[in-house]
């Protein structure tokens, strides 16, 4: 019976695997720019060949956020503009010289789509690039689309401190938590519901809804794409809300190892001390232990595929 119970379960779908169903009839005699990476697969194919395929749509700019429009380039490391070599069609970045796309670039666009896999953690940059080509849209008085993908960390947890305004930077924008629970259409919503940017108050912001989401569901188990190098699956972006902050001091949070976020260290920590002092904590679900390491760029997790991409 197992089986049938699973076989009656419907699948998720994302934004973007909803409006396939009608051929983006949406889009349909429409100049778009979309912001994408390579996390925007809809079934075995990404989402830029089906719009480009579409002779009713006109693909018109591309947009790349962190870590490139193919999640290849590392944390922090800036990208130029370039053309897509397939389509043709040029790719502006938005980890460059600016991480806003400027009004020149859409002042040829009927409407502006972000389609993007997030993690759901407040300092994950997708986020912050979000608000941003939200803010550039009402700029541009062109709509701005979300095509909603689920919160891998699922949508009940909430946890971790509250950004303080005062702090407010690129990698932490909003007043929320570090896991804040919410799908990125949600997000979009809330972002400009609660004014957290200004100049969104005449936005067009529009939302292709998820279907089939519990918000009970998380990522575990399923087909994973990693949004970025060194979030190579579900179990590392579950530890990465907490693990990331060893970011801010003088630690490291295993990047240069194969196993980012689930090593952290520093050479004046006694780690089987720590390892007894931290599972003396019971805390449910993690067990520590203590290693031994040295990071290393070419011990890192391999580069993301991008193969799906043209």
């Amino acid at each position: 019976m197992i089986p049938l119970l699973l076989a009656l379960i419907p699948q998720t779908l994302t934004g973007a695997q909803v409006m396939h169903q009608t051929n983006f009839q949406p889009l349909e005699n429409k100049r778009v720019g979309l912001v994408t990476n390579h996390t925007a697969m809809v079934g075995d194919t990404h989402l830029i060949d089906i719009l480009h395929a579409n002779p009713k749509i006109k693909l018109t700019a591309l947009f790349g956020p962190e870590h490139g429009l193919r999640g290849l380039a590392d944390a922090g490391a800036k990208i130029t503009d370039e053309t897509d070599p397939k389509t043709g069609v040029p790719i502006f970045s938005l980890y460059g010289q600016t991480q806003k796309p400027k009004q020149e670039h859409l002042k040829n666009l009927d409407i502006l789509v972000y389609d993007i896999q997030d993690i759901g953690a407040r300092f994950y940059t997708y986020i912050s690039t979000l608000g941003l080509c939200m803010q550039a849209a009402a700029e541009a008085k062109i709509p701005f689309l979300v095509l909603d993908r689920p919160n891998p960390l699922g949508g009940t947890k909430v946890s971790g401190y509250v950004l303080e305004p005062a702090h407010a930077s690129f990698v932490g924008q909003y007043p929320i938590p570090i896991q804040y629970g919410l799908t990125i259409g949600e997000l979009a919503k809330m972002i400009k519901g609660e004014a957290w940017l200004p100049g969104l108050q005449n936005l067009d912001l529009q939302v292709a809804k998820l279907e089939n989401w519990n918000r009970n569901q998380t990522a575990a188990g399923q087909p994973w794409i990693k949004p970025s190098p060194n979030i190579p699956d579900f179990e590392t972006a579950l530890l990465y809300p907490g693990t990331c902050l060893f970011e801010a001091i003088h630690a490291s949070e295993g990047r240069g190892t194969t196993e980012p976020f689930l090593k952290l260290g520093a050479p004046y920590i006694n780690a089987e001390k720590l390892a007894q002092t931290l599972n003396s904590k019971n805390i449910p679900g993690i067990d520590f232990s203590s290693v031994s390491f040295t990071p290393d760029q070419s011990q890192a997790c391999p580069p993301a595929l991008d193969s799906k991409i043209n």
